[in-house]
């Protein structure tokens, strides 16, 4: 097994398409960790965490649904969200690429 903080870092940014694609951004990171995970040196530590963030904020995102009709407060939890989708993925790349653990705050572990 080999350390390849460049595949690492590049796992936590395919999430960013996303904004490209749609769904691409849970898609693909799920198949480089699913490929990947037993040669690649921490690459399942970092695809078991990019699968948790994904999967809480697609919850939280759920939770807002109700909360625009009953509340209007969806609409700010959306945007947070939106913010997180963006600064996370980009954050734990520049730690990849450090040799640094991933941090996603606010993830349930499902994974």
């Amino acid at each position: 097994m080999k350390r390849n903080s460049q595949l690492l870092a590049l796992t936590h940014l395919s999430q960013l398409l996303d904004f490209v694609t749609g769904i691409g951004g849970l898609i693909v990171p799920l198949i480089i960790w699913a490929v990947k995970k037993d040669e690649v040196v921490d690459m399942d530590e970092h695809g078991k965490s990019i699968i948790n963030f994904r999967l809480t904020m697609f919850l939280y995102l759920l939770v807002c649904i109700p909360l625009i009709i009953v509340f209007g407060l969806g609409l700010l939890g959306m945007l947070v969200i939106g913010a997180f989708y963006i600064i996370f993925p980009i954050l734990n790349a520049i730690k990849a690429s450090n040799n640094e653990q991933p941090s996603y705050p606010f993830s349930i572990k499902f994974v």
